[in-house]
């Protein structure tokens, strides 16, 4: 089975910045993504990353959120730069295995701009 450990949520001033990790275990991974949910609002994709490194964004985080991964400690960031009250959600990552192409999904990390 593969878990997925989740930590770098907060609260934060709008103009701040987080990084979010997810570490997982038990499998190798192709892709990786974020999402996230925010209140009376439907889960949304915010970015992904293939095991070759090809990255994509939600055009509501592009330039302001990179998506990164460490190949070797099977773990993948989000680096949040100049957040905005309407990027408050829970944010949850996602890995798909090589092996059999099960996804999985992290328990999610609260993230929350507001001054």
């Amino acid at each position: 089975q593969v878990q997925l450990v989740e930590s770098g949520g907060g609260l934060v001033q709008p103009g701040g910045s987080l990084r979010l990790s997810c570490a997982a275990s038990g499998s190798i991974l192709s892709i990786m993504r974020w999402y996230r949910q925010a209140p009376g609002k439907r889960r949304e994709l915010v970015a992904s990353i293939t095991s070759d490194g090809t990255t994509t964004y939600a055009d509501s985080v592009k330039g302001r959120f990179t998506i990164s991964r460490d190949n070797a400690e099977n773990t993948v960031y989000l680096q949040m730069n100049r957040l905005k009250p309407d990027d408050t959600a829970v944010y949850y990552c996602n890995a798909q295995t090589i092996r059999y192409g099960t996804n999985y999904w992290g328990q999610g990390t609260q993230v929350t701009v507001s001054s």
